[in-house]
């Protein structure tokens, strides 16, 4: 038995510089839905230091977990998965031809993405792609 037996990701939340570009994008672009929005202005330092008014962000719900966006970065920020932290989210999709389909959606929206990638040796395939603050994201189906 594990010293910490955990059951899973609760949630996941990512420092971004522009909380309305951010919130477009997870919800227009990937069609996650807003579970939770901050009652306060990210602009108001206290509402950035507050976790109960969601540092000015907002929580979607992603895949049966929680998908929190914080907006405190600064505007010239960049996302870098070569420095310690996040190298990249990843969320599971129904299938393959999902991929596909998402493939169609970003092209729509103007996001760069690479191809849907097969790999056999982990009985996955993937497709990436960056959010408007460079965080590398993934969509990976069982294949």
């Amino acid at each position: 038995m594990p010293v910490l037996a955990t059951t899973g990701t609760h949630h996941i939340r990512l420092t971004v510089t522009d909380i309305d570009r951010s919130r477009a994008f997870y919800r227009d672009v990937l069609g996650f839905e807003v579970a939770a929005e901050s009652p306060g202005s990210p602009d108001d330092p206290q509402v950035r230091a507050d976790p109960f008014r969601l540092y000015g962000g907002c929580v979607f719900q992603a895949n049966g977990m929680l998908l929190g966006l914080r907006p405190v970065a600064s505007p010239h920020d960049r996302f870098d998965s070569g420095r310690v932290g996040l190298d990249h989210v990843s969320f599971s999709v129904e299938s393959k031809d999902e991929l596909y389909r998402a493939a169609a959606r970003l092209d729509d929206a103007g996001v760069e993405h690479g191809e849907v990638i097969d790999m056999p040796q982990f009985s996955i395939s993937i497709l990436s792609f960056d959010d408007p603050d460079g965080i590398h994201l993934e969509l990976t189906a069982s294949s």
